[in-house]
């Protein structure tokens, strides 16, 4: 019974919420996390949001069952493994997308709408656009950053351009990453995980990471210098966590290039430490200048 729940659990790809954490994003830049109807409002929504992404990785699992069969990790997920059958898997992701889609129209019908184009985009995204190099990581980053507009539209709180912006490209970045994963394994076995790498090559990938890497770290140092956000904040310290942001991006460079192990994003970071710590700092150092 443990084993079969551990199956159930690793086909939701519960780990996989930690994405949705940039939901709370817009409340925590504006300085308003410690409000409870909004920080309740957001959790609600967070849960709802993770059942409907839910539905979708299991689509896409279904999607994949051949190409993951050939992956040398993949091949362990539940419906390419066979240990839950399709049918019930088909079962349970119409009752996740129902209920994920009933309780965030209940806090906001923008927010659920904004929930439907995320799981419109990403079935496009599992038929077709997966196929297409460079815009197979668009909509990844588009994903996060629709996270970030749920967020907005449970709380009320307007987006900042910055927020947009430094998500949009931090998500593309590590998207990149995780192509250049699927492109070592190519080289190694000669199977090729997914169309869109016929698109790809370790040169390209390489000079892209390095270049959204650059830009991300422009961007992020811009935003904490900005005259409009050191008056919002009240303090001009905000620069003192680009720091975090660079060693984040090295280490995970690192991660990349030297050990070659950027296949899941969401394994980093669980598991790398220097990454938790780096996260950490960044957040109560953060948190020490806007809130304190």
């Amino acid at each position: 019974m443990k084993e079969k729940m551990s199956q159930y659990v690793s086909l939701l790809r519960v780990k996989h919420y930690i994405k949705n954490l940039f939901i709370f994003l817009p409340l925590f830049f504006a300085a308003k996390i410690t409000h409870q109807i909004s920080f309740i409002y957001s959790i609600v929504a967070f849960a709802a949001f993770s059942l409907a992404a839910s539905s979708i990785y299991i689509l896409n699992d279904y999607l994949d069952i051949e190409e993951d069969r050939r992956h040398p990790t993949k091949r362990y997920r539940p419906l390419a493994l066979g240990s839950v059958k399709t049918a019930h898997a088909f079962v349970l992701m119409v009752l996740l997308f129902c209920v994920g889609s009933v309780v965030m129209a209940a806090l906001s019908w923008n927010a659920c709408i904004i929930l439907w184009v995320y799981v419109i985009m990403n079935i496009a995204y599992s038929l077709y656009i997966k196929k297409i190099a460079i815009m197979d990581v668009t909509i990844i980053a588009i994903g996060f950053v629709l996270r970030l507009f749920v967020g907005s539209a449970v709380t009320g709180i307007m987006l900042s351009k910055w927020i947009v912006v430094l998500t949009f490209l931090l998500a593309l970045f590590i998207a990149l990453a995780k192509r250049r994963d699927d492109l070592l394994i190519l080289n190694d076995t000669g199977q090729s995980m997914r169309k869109a790498n016929d698109g790809y090559n370790l040169e390209f990938i390489n000079a892209t990471m390095i270049i959204m890497a650059s830009v991300v770290i422009v961007a992020y140092t811009l935003y904490t210098t900005s005259t409009e956000v050191i008056e919002r904040f009240g303090s001009n310290h905000l620069y003192l966590t680009a720091l975090f942001v660079v060693l984040g991006i090295m280490r995970y460079m690192q991660i990349t290039f030297v050990f070659k192990d950027s296949g899941s994003p969401t394994k980093v970071l669980f598991k790398d430490r220097f990454m938790q710590i780096t996260l950490v700092i960044w957040i109560a150092t953060f948190i020490w200048i806007i809130y304190l």
